[in-house]
């Protein structure tokens, strides 16, 4: 039965956002319902947002470092996201923003927050967006205290509900030009770390990353997937293939480095070998869980580039890397549930009526 008097608004804010909720807005518009993303720069956003089929709002604010610049660009978004749901009355608004939180408080419209991040490490979205959602959307291992009795739970990932293979098919056709002669090749990924929530957090610096370059190009090609201003020297390694394909690259890689956590994420349920090197390391439930529970990924803090360099040596010596990490990969898919599926019966269920 269609739905076509339903209104589901979601708001994005980063390219992970896009892709969390990719085939949950694609099954929901099959079904009927009316789709509107909203969406702000950041990274490859935009480009990702190219050519879909749905009504698709493009905000471009300036944002600043300092607290008074973060609030006026907080406020900003507020009074945008409130003229638009009094001009589409969305049945049901969803995200991973304060402001879906604020404006459903406001204007008695659910409102539901996708969140992967331990509440201790995101303070200003717990704290000012947990708060006030109707629901908050996160993993069994994310521990989102005090705002608990607001979490909805499930065993699973954000990126499941993207990558499961019940979604995604991997296509070597679609990177074939970064396989050159059959070599392996090898992903490097470096974040921009200026989220409110990365303050003092550090990652791959020029001086790591010259040295994984040196490590890996005996054994394959390097590419450099990049938020962040790429240096000089750096620039002839960025990964040069439509936005829209990182996943299928992402999957036929020997192997990803890289200091987003996201993308380490992405890696560890593709079955691709993944090393993280941040600040963030033992502080993300989800990660820890990818790692200490299925063996997906490894977590190595800044302050041990030495155990960087002895990790990536020991991975590149290892038989058929391959292979062990599609084995861990079933362990892991076979005591997951369906995420998008999940999502999007709660959506249908728990929107506003009338």
């Amino acid at each position: 039965m269609k739905q076509q008097e339903s209104t589901f608004l979601f708001y994005l804010g980063h390219p992970a956002h896009y892709h969390n909720i990719s085939v949950v807005i694609s099954t929901l518009s099959k079904k009927g319902y009316r789709i509107i993303l909203v969406a702000r720069g950041k990274d490859v956003l935009f480009d990702l947002l190219q050519d879909l089929p749905y009504e698709i709002i493009y905000l471009k604010p300036k944002k600043g470092r300092s607290k008074l610049s973060l609030i006026l660009t907080v406020l900003k978004r507020e009074f945008i996201l409130f003229k638009l749901v009094l001009k589409y009355k969305p049945s049901i608004l969803v995200g991973t923003d304060i402001v879906i939180a604020h404006i459903g408080k406001l204007l008695s419209v659910p409102a539901v927050v996708l969140n992967e991040d331990d509440a201790v490490e995101v303070p200003f979205l717990a704290n000012y967006g947990f708060k006030y959602a109707s629901a908050v959307f996160s993993p069994n291992c994310c521990d989102i205290s005090p705002y608990n009795h607001k979490k909805v739970g499930y065993e699973g990932y954000h990126e499941l509900a993207y990558l499961h293979p019940n979604y995604f098919t991997p296509d070597k056709t679609k990177v074939k030009e970064l396989v050159k002669n059959g070599e392996k090749y090898f992903v490097l990924r470096f974040a921009a770390l200026t989220a409110h929530h990365d303050d003092g957090k550090k990652g791959i610096d020029l001086t790591v990353a010259k040295n994984l370059i040196s490590k890996l190009t005996p054994f394959g090609r390097v590419y450099i997937s990049s938020e962040r201003k790429l240096e000089t020297e750096l620039e002839q390694y960025r990964i040069k293939i439509d936005p829209k394909n990182m996943h299928h690259a992402l999957y036929f890689a020997q192997l990803y480095i890289g200091d987003s956590q996201t993308m380490a994420a992405e890696a560890a349920v593709l079955a691709t070998a993944s090393i993280r090197f941040n600040d963030f390391v033992g502080k993300l439930g989800y990660l820890d869980e990818l790692e200490h529970k299925y063996n997906l990924t490894f977590g190595i803090s800044t302050n041990q580039p030495q155990q960087l360099y002895s990790k990536v040596d020991d991975l590149l010596k290892h038989e058929d890397l391959n292979k062990l990490f599609k084995e861990r990969n079933e362990e892991m898919l076979r005591q997951t549930v369906d995420v998008a599926e999940l999502w999007t019966n709660y959506f249908i269920t728990n929107q506003k009526k009338g």
